[in-house]
This record gives structure tokens, C-alpha cells and sequence, in this order.
């Protein structure tokens, strides 16, 4: 399903904000997106497009890695949400590739993403804990996964990753 990407307006907020609670089943990553925007500017959010209606969402916020180089400016993906009834239609690859533009554009040279292992590697991701960083724990390895938007961008990398505080409320 090919939809239309764009950045995310202020007056998409509520419909992203359902989208989000319903592709999750829950309200917590709604109210973890609209934290984010409260207290990110730099947030990047973008919004598909399908039929006139908001078909999917995804974000993506500055980190804090234990060590990177120089100059490596590092985000993390997510939430990333898709209509229920969306899924499995391609909304979410588009969203992803969408969204790495967006993160080049804005310097972005590292992102990583806390995911199901079976989904990411798809798109470039690898683990993390391989390039010598973490997610709170060894625990997180498995589903712990970074990119390099930079060629080189993860050398002289690595210890632990800090997501934006709002992600400790989810």
C-alpha cells in the first residue's frame, strides 16, 4: 500500500494521539507520544496518509549512548503505530524509511530501536549489544537494535543508551 508521509501537523495531534491508543491497545504510548512532544522540540514525528485519514505514526527523540563520537547526534525510534486495520499493508516499512530521511535531514548519524528482533533487521538494524551498547540491561539484547544513518557513526561507541525520561513512565 504506497500512502503519503509528511510531518506531523499540530492539528493531527488528536487523531495521531487515537491512532497511536488504538494500533496499541492502550493509552500509555499515546500519552508517552504527547510527553515527548511536550518536552522535545527536536521530536520528529511523521504522520501516513491513506485515504484523507492518518493511517500511521512514528517518532523519533534524542538519546543519550554512555559513549559515541564526536559530533554523532543519536535518536531512538518509537512509538511506531499503524491503523489496526493498516497492518501488515507495508505503512510501517514506508513510515521507517520515511523517517531515516527525516533523521538525515535533522543530522542524525545513529538511531537506535527497542523492537521485536524479527521486524528491525529488516531495515538495516543490528544489535546493539554487538557494537558494545545497551538497554538498561543485558536483559534488553535480544530486542536492543541500532542503524547507522552515518557510515562509521557507532565506532568508539558504546555502555548504556538513555531514552527520553518520559519512556520510564511506559
Amino acid at each position: 500500500m504506497k500512502s503519503r508521509m509528511r510531518a506531523l501537523r499540530p492539528a493531527d495531534e488528536p487523531a495521531a494521539d487515537a491512532l497511536v491508543a488504538r494500533a496499541f491497545g492502550r493509552r500509555a504510548e499515546a500519552e508517552l507520544v504527547r510527553a515527548l512532544r511536550r518536552e522535545l522540540p527536536e521530536l520528529i514525528e511523521l504522520v501516513a496518509e491513506s485515504g484523507g485519514e492518518l493511517a500511521g505514526h512514528i517518532a523519533f527523540s534524542p538519546v543519550t549512548p554512555e559513549r559515541v563520537a564526536p559530533g554523532v547526534v543519536a535518536f531512538g525510534l518509537g512509538p511506531m503505530a499503524v491503523a489496526p486495520e493498516l497492518q501488515r499493508s507495508g505503512i510501517g516499512s514506508e513510515l521507517v524509511a520515511a523517517g531515516f530521511l527525516a533523521c538525515e535531514a535533522h543530522g542524525v548519524g545513529l538511531v537506535f530501536v527497542l523492537g521485536h528482533p524479527s521486524y528491525y533487521p529488516r531495515f538495516g538494524f543490528e544489535p546493539a549489544a554487538g557494537r558494545g551498547f545497551r538497554y538498561r540491561s543485558a536483559a534488553f539484547d535480544r530486542a536492543f537494535f541500532l542503524r547507522e544513518l552515518v557510515p562509521g557513526a557507532a565506532q568508539g561507541g558504546g555502555g548504556l543508551v538513555r531514552f527520553a525520561a518520559p519512556f520510564e513512565a511506559v
